[in-house]
């Protein structure tokens, strides 16, 4: 549908200065058109090269563009979707420069061996007219002058042009005598011309750091020369070369002096300087730094006739990774605040995540946060950039983008109607101390940089709870609220999460804390007491243990409205192992829990008593029922899942799949004694088992996991999805995954049957692990109000196993009547308020959306559990936990990213597939309803970014710097062509600029040139067929396909197909004439033969 972003890579930029557009061209061939905020544009040629140069045909609506594969295209801009009209295939030579003056429909193409073309940009026809290089220089130079840097018209005389060639001569051509007025020598090469508006000077900037300004009828010296940034030496000898001068821009003014503007120029002694661009206005002169190489610039001036004083208001400038706009008129020069979506990438982003259907005071609560966040001192003037006009905005409801990035930043996105702006950012990393240099940050060492980055992001918009896990192993929690607080003491938990080992033996007895008895409690800041036995091990044995990878802050904390932090909870290091990353999360507001697991297991924290109420390896989740064989594969007793049974059970060799078994089948309900007893016996178990762990060999896998660094190309982290790659395309024992381990792949908390005898369903956990393992955790949560904050919430194993195919990737529940049920929240309220006690009461008691237990829910209504893995998809009748549809989603390829949304008032199971197919099935009977090949999976990027929401809607990070959207639903593509804005709006051409009376009585104003007269066939005849090739473009069609079903689509459909026969008519008669025209030339050389011939006898021939 739409694309945001910066433009990736950036070659070209353009602007039309009287409908107020601007455009962006790339190297991997995009086009980007911007107009006032909210009208964007996003075109793609199909060749993929590089955009070397644009030019808009001023106020006309249209543009060409010139790529490196040496093609010009003719776009239109009046339809909603531009779309190439015309294009022309240069065959022998390389398109260098391009000009075409205002108002003219003749383009000057130079090339690569120094000739101009002349292409009519109406019929994208090349003119017979040619200047060749060897006419253009002196007849007695030897050398080549080098390619076209350069090509315009005399502001004052259209029938003069000014050639550039890169080796520093600059001709003034005559297009009328076919002939060079005057030429201009410099010893130094030339990178940019450009004239005063007069006509009777010009300035050259070259490759010594060096500007020239030249008399046009003084070729023998430049009239004055300048070098910016040199230091002037005292000897009257020449400044120091300095680096070049890669454009020049002459703008001049009514009131007072030019401006100069200009990029590039440093000094060579400048080591380390930003690149800057130069502003030069009388006596004053100004260096403005940017954060990024300059592509180029463009001056935006009051007026487009090029022979007028310019008046110039603002600089764009187009730079490697932003678009900056710099106001001309305020003193200091400040830049204007720029309204597009263009800083995505201002760190690297490394998720994202996608809300349609929000709440509605969510973007308004979001706002108003994020407004008092905005930077001061930009330019109060109004966003020049204001052309084309917004779309009709059909879609009412709201939609929320959030991004995670590499430096611990998160960002909330307004998407609403194919708008992106964004709404407040959240600094993740402010909670940390900074490490000041190396030795002081010893702990960092699971990341090479970037230690904060961000890696799941988990949001409830009902309840407004956002959780992040980011790559040191952290969780932290955060409460939205309206208020700023200071925060005395960063509340804070450190986990000792651990991969069981059931066979190494403790040879001292030591142990480490076992899991908090239900009841008992926690210290508030580490479940680790500061006498654990693994302190005194790390400084005898040298390993590090017992430490998190990040060190928190001890001092207050002033957070300000927005989101602000509940919890930060970290993994610790184990027998100098870093913890392994996190790689599943989930947050619940209603229950006031968090959960989060790696490849060594699963926690689960309450986030109000900020309490631990489970710590357990992936392998004690199963207790006695555990279906794998998981043997040791070494002399040293290191417990490990072996690759074959990884492998046949990621290959479905092993597990019968058409019914989903439940090895205990328990009774009652969660709270009977039976089921306590096993919960008791579960924590014993754990009590008893000694946690005294050497260091364990790690294989490749974990090597590069633990040093993931997540640079602005986002390597890929061999994580969990990784190695369920690796196993679904190998079942060789020897392979990667002998050394793998199972890891928490998918969490999902609900209200639901935990057991084939339930009689109604009580609030749970389901885990989804990467060997396809789903486990139910029953929760058992204390009434709500005080005794929430008192009584503990007692976790517990239903015994429930049901198993996939694939890794578990998502988990979700349907009532009897197909809708979802979505999980338990606590709406949103200001916790930072003091209220009445009856008050406080009643608000912290659990609202959940979901049905409660207590209330009408039938004992013979029963729920379904949707569950997707990398290979399959399968509904499970809950309690009986009968398998009653299944689909094999894919067999070659495996499942990327799996969600279920609702589409067209139904539920439907949404899958993105690394094969680049995007697959829908209707639930709950998993019938297939689209299967579509969208994109290849090219790189990680896509891997980790891409994510589908409700309404049929998914993005995706196509670029490091752009998001894609897209659609799958047939009512937002029957609605996308009203809500894309419109590029072109007509504007009146401003009015030519008074001659006056004595400049035309004495004849010294704008002298006008017949074009059609000098470049027409008549005059000039036709180009060589062998030079360029035209293509014609589907311009016309696409005009129609996004015309309006009805009589006035019918009516533009015959409109076309009239002005089809009419332009094929009409070729028809040209070449008609042109045979015609062929055979009367013919008959006159006959003629003429003839009667010279005619009188001669045959021994005079």
């Amino acid at each position: 549908t739409v694309r945001h972003g910066f433009p990736y890579q950036p070659s070209a930029l353009a602007f039309d200065p009287v409908q107020k557009i601007l455009a962006i061209g790339t190297q991997t061939g995009a086009l980007r058109l911007f107009g006032r905020p909210g009208v964007e544009c996003y075109c793609q040629h199909d060749s993929g090269a590089a955009v070397i140069q644009l030019q808009f045909l001023i106020n006309e609506g249209a543009l060409v563009s010139a790529l490196a594969d040496d093609t010009l295209h003719l776009w239109n801009l009046r339809q909603k979707r531009p779309a190439i009209l015309h294009s022309l295939k240069f065959n022998r030579e390389r398109i260098t420069f391009c000009h075409l003056p205002f108002q003219s429909k003749w383009l000057y193409v130079g090339t690569e061996r120094g000739n101009i073309h002349i292409v009519n940009v109406e019929s994208f026809t090349l003119s017979g007219y040619v200047i060749m290089w060897n006419k253009a220089i002196e007849l007695s130079s030897k050398s080549h002058p080098g390619p076209i840097v350069h090509i315009s018209d005399n502001p004052m005389d259209e029938g003069k042009l000014l050639i550039g060639f890169e080796s520093g001569t600059v001709v003034l051509w005559d297009l009328k005598s076919k002939k060079a007025d005057y030429r201009y020598t410099h010893d130094e090469a030339i990178h940019s011309v450009a004239w005063h508006h007069e006509g009777k000077q010009f300035i050259c900037s070259h490759s010594d750091g060096t500007l020239t300004i030249w008399n046009v009828k003084s070729p023998t010296k430049p009239f004055q020369t300048i070098t910016p940034h040199g230091k002037q030496l005292k000897d009257g000898k020449k400044p120091e070369p300095c680096k070049p001068i890669l454009k020049v821009e002459y703008k001049t003014t009514r009131a007072g002096e030019p401006f100069i503007i200009l990029s590039g120029g440093l000094s060579y002694d400048t080591v380390g300087r930003r690149p800057c661009l130069t502003v030069m206005h009388g006596k004053s002169t100004a260096v403005l730094e940017m954060d990024y190489s300059i592509v180029d610039f463009l001056t935006l001036c009051e007026t487009p006739y090029p022979n007028d004083f310019q008046e110039p208001y603002a600089v764009v400038v187009l730079l490697e990774k932003d678009l900056v706009l710099i106001d001309l008129a305020q003193n200091g020069y400040p830049i204007f605040e720029n309204p597009y979506p263009l800083t995505i990438h201002e760190s690297p982003v490394t998720c994202c995540e996608y809300f349609a259907d929000c709440p509605v005071d969510l973007i308004p609560a979001l706002y108003s946060v994020g407004a008092r966040q905005k930077r001061q001192g930009y330019s109060k003037k109004e966003w020049p950039i204001s052309g084309g006009n917004w779309g009709l905005i059909t879609q009412s409801y709201p939609e929320i983008i959030i991004t995670g990035h590499a430096d611990g930043s998160i960002k909330f996105w307004d998407a609403s109607a194919i708008t992106l702006q964004v709404l407040y950012k959240l600094k993740t990393a402010k909670v940390f101390e900074k490490s000041r240099n190396k030795d002081d940050r010893p702990n960092t060492d699971i990341v090479d940089e970037d230690p904060y980055a961000i890696q799941i992001i988990s949001w409830c918009p009902e309840s407004r709870m956002l959780c992040i896990a980011g790559v040191s192993a952290h969780v932290i929690i955060y409460r939205f609220s309206k208020q700023e607080v200071t925060t005395e003491v960063i509340p804070m938990l450190e986990v000792r999460l651990l991969y069981e080992i059931n066979d190494v033996e403790s040879p001292d007895g030591e142990q480490v804390p076992p899991l908090p008895t239900p009841g008992t409690g926690s210290n508030p800041q580490s479940i680790v007491p500061q006498s654990h036995p693994s302190t005194s091990s790390s400084s005898s044995d040298g390993l590090r243990d017992n430490v998190p990878c990040l060190k928190v802050k001890n001092s207050p904390l002033k957070q300000s409205p927005g989101y602000q932090i509940e919890l930060v909870i970290q993994l610790v290091w184990v027998s100098g192992e870093p913890p392994q990353q996190i790689t599943s999360l989930a947050v619940n507001s209603a229950y006031g829990l968090v959960v989060f697991g790696n490849c060594n297991g699963i926690a689960m924290v309450d986030y109000l008593q900020k309490t631990v109420l489970l710590n357990l390896g992936t392998i004690e989740l199963y207790g006695s029922n555990d279906p794998y064989r998981r043997e040791p594969q070494s002399p040293r007793k290191t417990r490990q899942p072996s690759g074959a049974g990884l492998c046949d059970i990621s290959e479905g060799t092993v597990v019968p799949e058409d019914r989903c078994k439940s090895p205990t089948s328990g009774s009652g309900s969660p709270n009977n004694s039976d089921d306590d007893q096993k919960m008791n016996n579960f924590i014993e178990k754990v009590k008893i088992k000694s946690r005294k762990f050497s260091k364990m060999v790690t294989n490749d896998i974990a090597k590069m996991s633990r040093k993931l660094s997540l640079p602005t190309e986002l390597k890929p982290d061999l994580d969990v999805k990784d190695n369920s790659f690796s196993r679904s395309r190998s079942s060789s024992v020897t392979s990667i995954d002998k050394d793998s381990r199972e890891a928490i792949s998918a969490l999902h908390f609900c209200e639901t049957f935990t057991r084939k005898a339930d009689t109604s369903p009580s609030p749970c956990l389901w885990v989804g692990t990467t060997l396809g393992t789903v486990l139910v955790i029953v929760l058992n949560l204390p009434p709500g109000g005080e005794q929430r904050l008192l009584q503990p919430v007692i976790v517990s194993p239903s015994g429930t196993i049901l198993r996939l195919k694939g890794a578990i990737l998502r988990m979700a529940f349907l009532d009897t009547t197909g809708s979802l049920v979505p999980p338990a929240h606590e709406p949103w309220r200001e916790h930072n308020v003091p209220e009445d006690k009856d008050e406080k009461d009643k608000s912290k008691k659990r609202r959940p959306v979901s049905v409660s237990p207590s209330s009408s829910q039938e004992i013979s209504e029963n729920q379904y559990a949707v569950i997707c893995s990398e290979k399959q998809a399968k509904v499970i009748s809950l309690p009986s936990q009968n398998c009653i549809y299944k689909q094999n989603i894919t067999e070659t390829s495996f499942v990327l990213r799996g969600d279920i949304v609702s589409l067209s008032n139904s539920i439907c199971l949404a899958c993105f597939c690394a094969n680049g197919h995007i697959m829908t099935f209707s639930l709950p009977s998993l019938r297939p309803l689209l299967d579509v090949y969208y994109l290849p999976l090219t790189n990680m990027r896509i891997a980790r970014t891409f994510c589908f929401t409700n309404n049929g809607q998914a993005l995706y990070l196509v670029s490091p710097t752009e998001i894609q959207r897209l659609t799958y639903s047939q009512e937002t593509c029957e609605n996308l062509q009203e809500m894309l804005g419109e590029l072109f709006t007509p504007v009146e051409t401003p009015e030519a600029p008074n001659r006056g009376f004595f400049k035309g009585l004495f004849g010294g104003g704008a002298q006008s040139l017949d074009r059609e007269e000098l470049f027409g066939e008549s005059a000039s005849g036709k180009a060589s067929r062998s030079l360029a090739q035209h293509i014609p473009g589907p311009g016309g069609i696409e005009g129609v396909k996004g015309a309006a079903s009805g009589v006035v689509g019918e009516l533009a459909r015959a409109r076309l197909a009239l002005d089809e026969r009419g332009q094929k008519l009409g070729e028809l008669e040209e070449k008609t004439a042109a045979m015609l025209y062929s055979a009367d030339s013919f008959s006159k050389h006959a003629h003429e033969m003839m009667l010279k011939y005619k009188d001669k006898k045959w021994y005079q021939f």
